[in-house]
């Protein structure tokens, strides 16, 4: 959830502010125009989806293909349904894509398989077939939430749309699962034992084990690339009226994803420590190439809660660094395998409306 959630529709962050800084111009020698100018780390930025809400675009282990989750309603997209492209590999190719899951229910977080022949999802469709209810938050003094579905599992299909296996089945919201490089292993959250917490399962033989313990939202966890690490976003409430708050939404299955920072730890959970500390929302956040760094989005500079922007940083907590500039949403950055090619999601070049589209760049150091 996003995926803020590999979690969630992500219209509600994309208030209709419009874009006034300017993307780059066409000129005989620079025709980057989807590129802001102070984006340097970002060259040749292709716009893959046109209209609608396309988040948490994720590549598979051989960077030929994309996964990713739209909504789209005047296409008949009520809500979150995944979908795979291929990658264009050439000037002026368009990225096709195709639905793969049930389009029942509320779908979110897909990951392709090490194989490259079959997806993960989490999905509400075992629920319903509609897409569940969206929390009123008038009754919650218009404080932006999370509803976290007791219907959501995840579940494995092929890349034809057919389910080959259900990977969980608790009673709770499980969602947000990522695999590790080896593709055996799955992270992902749930709320099975009471709080929201990550737990690491593994694919053959389904055992798992509970990896956090803290009291706070703990969700959207990535490995590194080289599988000695692990990454996700935290919520951590600490006085008394914060932590009430939280396990009240809590009780009615809702979070408010709106105090959140960057941690890390070992691959087995253990070491975990604090990388952020910036106050409002820092999260999607993954290791870099390396396996050191780290880039992840956030709203910390802006009081009133938008832009979101990405940002890089050391895992020490130092050198941070500003990298995307759009004046509505950048965020739900994944590099690809090779670490040549950066895939977002952004409000860029969206005609004024709240479409969030789908973004690949060549990265440069």
């Amino acid at each position: 959830m996003k995926k803020l959630v590999c979690l969630f529709t992500i219209a509600t962050f994309l208030i209709s502010c419009g874009n006034s800084s300017k993307l780059v111009n066409t000129t005989a020698a620079n025709t980057d125009t989807l590129r802001y100018a102070e984006e340097t780390h970002l060259k040749n930025i292709q716009q893959l989806t046109f209209g609608g809400d396309n988040a948490e675009a994720y590549w598979s282990y051989d960077g030929k293909y994309l996964i990713f989750q739209r909504t789209s309603p005047k296409d008949g997209i009520p809500c979150d349904q995944i979908y795979i492209g291929k990658v264009p590999t050439k000037k002026g190719q368009k990225f096709e894509y195709k639905l793969v899951s049930t389009g029942k229910g509320r779908t979110t977080c897909a990951y392709f398989t090490k194989d490259g022949k079959h997806i993960i999802y989490a999905s509400t469709h075992l629920g319903s077939n509609e897409c569940p209810p969206v929390p009123d938050r008038a009754k919650y003094g218009n404080k932006y939430i999370w509803p976290l579905y007791s219907s959501f599992d995840i579940f494995m299909a092929d890349l034809d749309g057919k389910i080959v296996k259900q990977l969980t089945t608790s009673n709770s919201y499980d969602a947000e699962g990522t695999l590790s490089p080896d593709g055996k292993k799955m992270i992902y959250t749930s709320t099975k034992d009471g709080d929201i917490e990550l737990y690491i399962m593994n694919l053959e033989t389904g055992a798992e084990k509970r990896i956090t313990n803290t009291l706070g939202y703990d969700g959207g966890a990535w490995f590194s690339p080289d599988g000695t690490k692990i990454i996700w976003r935290a919520s951590r409430p600490k006085t008394e009226a914060d932590i009430k708050e939280y396990k009240d939404l809590l009780k009615e299955n809702l979070v408010a994803p709106t105090n959140m920072e960057v941690w890390v730890a070992n691959a087995d959970g253990s070491n975990a420590r604090q990388v952020t500390a910036y106050g409002q929302a820092n999260w999607a956040p993954t290791f870099m190439p390396d396996s050191k760094r780290i880039i992840f989005a956030s709203n910390h500079e802006y009081k009133r809660g938008f832009p979101f922007n990405l940002y890089t940083i050391n895992e020490d907590g130092t050198n941070l660094q500003k990298i995307s500039r759009d004046k509505g949403f950048d965020a739900f950055p994944m590099f690809s395998p090779n670490g040549k090619k950066i895939v977002f999601s952004s409000n860029r070049n969206n005609g004024g409306t709240r479409d969030t589209n789908v973004f690949i760049a060549d990265w440069e150091e």
